[in-house]
C-alpha cells in the first residue's frame, strides 16, 4: 500500500512535507508537534477573507483588499535604504506596491510589467496616492489569492502563508482511512468519515463550530480511543489467572462487631465487592474512590485482615511517613495480637530495616506499612497477596501497569484516592480499572460548617480562635501559596505567624515550602498530641491525616484555591465528633464567579457535586490543583460540553467487550490517537 494512502503516512515525520525543511520542523517541535497528525490539531483562530475583489477606487484604508491590477512601471533607486516601487493601475486608478529589502530580480518575477496580477494585502495611502507595502499574497493565478486564508497562533518563524501552504498540502494528501466505527455509531453522526471531518475541520466558516458532526465524530474518536486502551488494559489483568483466596467470613465480622461505628451501606457494597475479586481467580485491579472522610481505610484493612487469613502477606504504601503510621496504628488496634504487623520508616536504623526486611522474605510479617520505599528492589516479600496504595494520584495509567506486573500474578492491587472526581474524568483517569464508590459518611461525623468573611473582619475570626482554644481545640491556618511570587508568600506566612504568636504564645507553629521532612513530621506529631493550638501552613496538609483535636481551619486568599482544593482542605476538620468550622477568608471586591464558588461551598460537604461544579467553572485542565498524572490531554473532546459523547464511548466499549469482539479494526484509531508504551503489547 502506498503510504499516502496508509494511516501511517500520518505518523511520519514533518519532514516529508514539501515546504518543511530542518528550520520550520525544528520550530514546530518546540510546539511539540512531530508529525503529521500533530500539525492537523493546530486549529485555525480565525480567517483573513481575500475572496472578494475591489476596484482601486473603491479601496478602503487600513483594511485588508484583494486587487487584480497591471504592473507599468519599476522605480528601483540606487540609494541604499530606499524601497523599491512597483507602479500597478486597473481601469479605475493607480497604486504603488512598496518593497523594503527585496531584490530587483524578485519584484520582476512576481510582478511583471503589462501581465495580470492579483495581490492582497492592508491598504494605505501615502502622497495622495494608495500604497501596498510588502504585500506577501501575490499571483498572475487569482483562484490561489481569491480564498479565505486560516489565521493560527504560530510560531515564531513561520509566516501565516508557509503555514497555510503546508496545512493545505497536508489536507490535500490526507489518506483514504477505512471506517473503524459501527454502523450504528456512524448514524450518530450523520455518516461522516474521519478523513472529510478533518477537511470540515480546518475549513474558515466552521472556526467554533463544536456542535457540529465532523467536530463531534472527532471528539468521540479521542474518547473512544481512550476508553479502547482502557478496556484492553483491564483485560489484560483479568486474563492473568491467580490463586483463590480462601477466608472465613465470620473473622471479619468478628471485627466489624468490635468497631465502635456500625459500616455505612456503601462502606459494606465496596468491602463485598473487593471480598468478590480477591476470591476470585482473576486478579484483582480496582480503586477505591471516596470522599473526604467516607472511611476508605477500615475498608482496605479489612480487605489486608482477609487476605492475611488467607495465608498471605499484605503491603500498604501511603504517600507519606505520618500517614503510614496512622494506618499503622489503626491496624494494631483493630487486629488480634496474632497478626505480625510492621512500619518501615525511613527513621528506622540500617540495622532495624535488615531485620524487617529478613522477617519480610521469610514471611515472619503478615502486613507492612511504609511510603514508596517499599517497592525497592531489595525488599522481598515471601507471599505477597495484597498491594493497597492510598492517595495513589501520583501514578498514570504506565505505572499502575508496571505495579500491576511488578506484584506478581497472585498479588491483588487496591489504589485508594481521597479526591472526587466529575464522572467523565473517572472514566479518563482510571478507565483501566474497576471502580468502588463510597460517597456517603459516617453518622458519627458531622458535617463542616463553612462560613466567608472578608479580611478586614480579622478581629472577629481572632475571637473565634480565642473561643475554640478555651474549649481546648486546635486550629489549621492555611496562606496560599502563589508560584510567581514565593518569597512574598512566604514573609506573608512569617508575619501572619508571628501576629498570631503575639496574640497565642507559644501556641503557633509554621510549616511552608522550605521545612525539611523531618521538621514537617515532627512538627505535624507534636499538633497531633496537642502540644500547641495553632498550625500555619503555607502548603497543603497532607490529605487522609487525622486530626480529630482540630475542629477549625482558616483559608486566606481561599479564592486562590480550586473548589476541590478547598473541599480537600476543609476535610482536615471534622474528623472527630466535634462541630467544626471553615473559614474562608477573602479581600474584598470579589468576582462574581468568587461568590459562586462561595456559595458552592457553603451549600454542599458533597466532594463529587463540587467537583462536578468546579469543572464547570474552571473547566478541566486542573481541577484537582495540582497536575494529574495521566490525565488525557484531549485535543478537541471536552469532558464538561461532551458528557453524552462520553457515556456513548462508555456503552460501545461495554458492548464490544460484553460480545468480545475482535478490535484489530481499530488498530489505526488506537495508534494514532494513544501512542502510550501501553499499546505496543495491544494493538
Amino acid at each position: 500500500m502506498d503510504m499516502k494512502r496508509n494511516y501511517e503516512y500520518l505518523l511520519s515525520d514533518l519532514s516529508l512535507v514539501k515546504g518543511v525543511g530542518t528550520k520550520t520542523s525544528n520550530l514546530l517541535k518546540r510546539k511539540k508537534v512531530n508529525t503529521i497528525f500533530d500539525l492537523l490539531w493546530k486549529l485555525p483562530k480565525s480567517y483573513t477573507d481575500r475572496s472578494l475583489s475591489s476596484k482601486i477606487k473603491d479601496l478602503k484604508i487600513d483594511e485588508i483588499q484583494t486587487i487584480t491590477v497591471i504592473p507599468l512601471k519599476y522605480s528601483f533607486p540606487r540609494v541604499r535604504n530606499l524601497p523599491n516601487r512597483v507602479l500597478c493601475k486597473d481601469d479605475t486608478g493607480e497604486i504603488d506596491c512598496v518593497f523594503f529589502n527585496s531584490y530587483e530580480g524578485y519584484i520582476k518575477k512576481i510582478l511583471p510589467i503589462g501581465k495580470e496580477v492579483t495581490i492582497s494585502g492592508k491598504i494605505k495611502y501615502f502622497r495622495n496616492k494608495y500604497q501596498l507595502t510588502n504585500p506577501k499574497y501575490i499571483s498572475e493565478d487569482s483562484s490561489i489569492i481569491k480564498q479565505k486564508h486560516n489565521s493560527y497562533s504560530l510560531t515564531e518563524g513561520i509566516s501565516e502563508k508557509v503555514y497555510n501552504k503546508i496545512i493545505l498540502q497536508i489536507i490535500n494528501n490526507l489518506p483514504e482511512i477505512e471506517e473503524w466505527h459501527s454502523k450504528d455509531i456512524l448514524k450518530k453522526f450523520k455518516n461522516i468519515g474521519w478523513n472529510d471531518s478533518i477537511k470540515k475541520l480546518h475549513e474558515p466558516e466552521n472556526i467554533g463550530k463544536f456542535k457540529e458532526n465532523f467536530y463531534q465524530r472527532l471528539a468521540y474518536d479521542e474518547i473512544f480511543s481512550t476508553f479502547l486502551v482502557n478496556s484492553e488494559i483491564r483485560k489484560k489483568i483479568k486474563r492473568i489467572k491467580k490463586t483463590k483466596k480462601n477466608f472465613n467470613i465470620k473473622k471479619q465480622n468478628e471485627v466489624i462487631s468490635k468497631l465502635n461505628f456500625s459500616l455505612t451501606n456503601d462502606q459494606n457494597k465496596t468491602l463485598s465487592e473487593i471480598n468478590k475479586d480477591l476470591c476470585s481467580e482473576n486478579k484483582m485491579f480496582r480503586l477505591l474512590q471516596g470522599d473526604v472522610g467516607s472511611g476508605k481505610t477500615i475498608v482496605s484493612l479489612l480487605s489486608a485482615f482477609n487476605t492475611i487469613n488467607s495465608g498471605f502477606q499484605v503491603a500498604v504504601m501511603a504517600p507519606t511517613e505520618i500517614l503510614a503510621r496512622q494506618h499503622f496504628l489503626l491496624a494494631k488496634k483493630l487486629f488480634s495480637r496474632n497478626i505480625k504487623i510492621e512500619l518501615i520508616s525511613g527513621k528506622s536504623s540500617y540495622k532495624d530495616k535488615k531485620v524487617i526486611l529478613n522477617k519480610l522474605s521469610s514471611k515472619q510479617i503478615d502486613i507492612i506499612f511504609g511510603t514508596h520505599a517499599l517497592f525497592q528492589k531489595k525488599v522481598e516479600f515471601k507471599k505477597l497477596g495484597l498491594i493497597i496504595i492510598d492517595e495513589q494520584h501520583k501514578f498514570g495509567v504506565n505505572q499502575r501497569k508496571r505495579l500491576s506486573d511488578k506484584a506478581g500474578k497472585d498479588c491483588d492491587v487496591l489504589l485508594m484516592t481521597a479526591t472526587p472526581i466529575p464522572r467523565t474524568l473517572t472514566m479518563t483517569i482510571y478507565g483501566d480499572m474497576d471502580l468502588s464508590i463510597i460517597r456517603e459518611k459516617p453518622n458519627i461525623r458531622k458535617p463542616v460548617k463553612t462560613y466567608s468573611k472578608p479580611e478586614n473582619k480579622i478581629d472577629d475570626v481572632i475571637k473565634f480562635i480565642k473561643k475554640e482554644i478555651k474549649l481546648g481545640n486546635q486550629i489549621f491556618w492555611v496562606c496560599p501559596l502563589i508560584e510567581e511570587s514565593k518569597k512574598l508568600d512566604h514573609s506573608s506566612a512569617v508575619k501572619k505567624s508571628e501576629y498570631l504568636n503575639k496574640l497565642f504564645p507559644k501556641q503557633v507553629f509554621l510549616l511552608h515550602g522550605k521545612t525539611t521532612t523531618e521538621e514537617k513530621e515532627m512538627i505535624l506529631n507534636k499538633f497531633l498530641k496537642n502540644e500547641f493550638k495553632i498550625l500555619v501552613s503555607t502548603t497543603i496538609i497532607e490529605v487522609g491525616i487525622d486530626f480529630p483535636n482540630a475542629n477549625v481551619i482558616i483559608i486566606e486568599n481561599a479564592n486562590k484555591f480550586g473548589l476541590s482544593q478547598l473541599h480537600q482542605l476543609r476535610g482536615r476538620v471534622g474528623r472527630g465528633s466535634k462541630e467544626s468550622s471553615c473559614i474562608l477568608m477573602f479581600k474584598s471586591n470579589l468576582s462574581d464567579n468568587a461568590k459562586k464558588r462561595i456559595n458552592i461551598l457553603k451549600d454542599s460537604n458533597d466532594g463529587f457535586r463540587i467537583s462536578e461544579e468546579d469543572m464547570k467553572l474552571r473547566g478541566f485542565g486542573d481541577i484537582l490543583g495540582f497536575k494529574q498524572s495521566g490525565i488525557k490531554n484531549f485535543k478537541l473532546a471536552d469532558p464538561v460540553h461532551n458528557y453524552d459523547l462520553f457515556i456513548l464511548a462508555e456503552k460501545e466499549i461495554k458492548r464490544i467487550e460484553n460480545n468480545n469482539e475482535d478490535i484489530s479494526k481499530f488498530k489505526p484509531l488506537i495508534k494514532l490517537y494513544d501512542r502510550a508504551d501501553i499499546i505496543n503489547d495491544i494493538a
